[in-house]
Formats: structure tokens, sequence, C-alpha cells
């Protein structure tokens, strides 16, 4: 198999696990879905409502990935921390608009490492899924 046929194979195997978790998951206006997006180097959540397909709110590390760095949560690494914050902030915007429940979207990714601990910055942060 060429390089070019296995990236076109791994591509192909992610958007099917992102279909199965998606079809499973809808957000409303009262309950809104939280999808979390990840890559090498950021990661990033949002607040969807998908009853009318548009987004509440949007939380970033871009920023944040240095302070995280510096001040880690507890025994977190760096690119975790940063989740760990970016979790707290999106529980943040979701209470100013008064949401206390969410839908959990992982994506394709599994329910560990950074999202793990988005989710776990979101709960304590005040969100319950």
């Amino acid at each position: 198999m060429s390089t070019r046929t296995q990236i076109k194979h791994k591509l192909e195997q992610k958007a099917r696990r992102h279909a199965r978790v998606r079809a499973r998951i809808f957000g409303t206006t009262k309950v809104p879905r939280l999808c979390v997006s990840r890559s090498n180097r950021y990661i990033s959540a949002q607040l969807i409502d998908d009853a009318k397909g548009i987004t509440l709110a949007v939380s970033r590390d871009q920023k944040m990935a240095k302070s995280a760095k510096k001040a880690a949560a507890g025994e977190l690494s760096g690119k975790q921390a940063a989740a760990f914050t970016v979790g707290r902030e999106i529980a943040q915007k979701a209470q100013e608009l008064k949401i206390k429940k969410a839908v959990f979207d992982r994506g394709a990714c599994r329910y560990h490492g950074r999202i793990k601990s988005l989710a776990e910055g979101a709960r304590k942060g005040g969100l319950e899924f």
C-alpha cells in the first residue's frame, strides 16, 4: 500500500468513527453539544445548538498554551493543562449563557489524555454531561 493510500485510508477511518459518534448525539438550545476538536498542537471546544445550526460559544487554547504550561493543573502535562483550562473556560461561557448541561461530543478521538482533561475541566467549571 502506498503512502498516499495509507493516508487516505486513515482519514476515511477517522470520518467513519466521527460519523458513528455523531449519529447518537444531538444538541438543543437547552442542552447543546460540546464538540471537541484536537490537533497535534491545539485543542478547542464549541457549544453547538444543532436544532438551529448555530455555535453558542467557542474556547481555544492558542493563547493559553504558554500560560497553562507554567501553571500546570496538578500533575498534568502542558497540553493536558491547556485542555483543562479550555474546559473550564467553555464551562464559564456556558454559565454566562445559563446552560447547565451539555452533550459531550469527543469526535473521532478516544476519551483519554487531552480529551479527558478538557471534559474534567468542564465538569469542574460547572457543566454536567
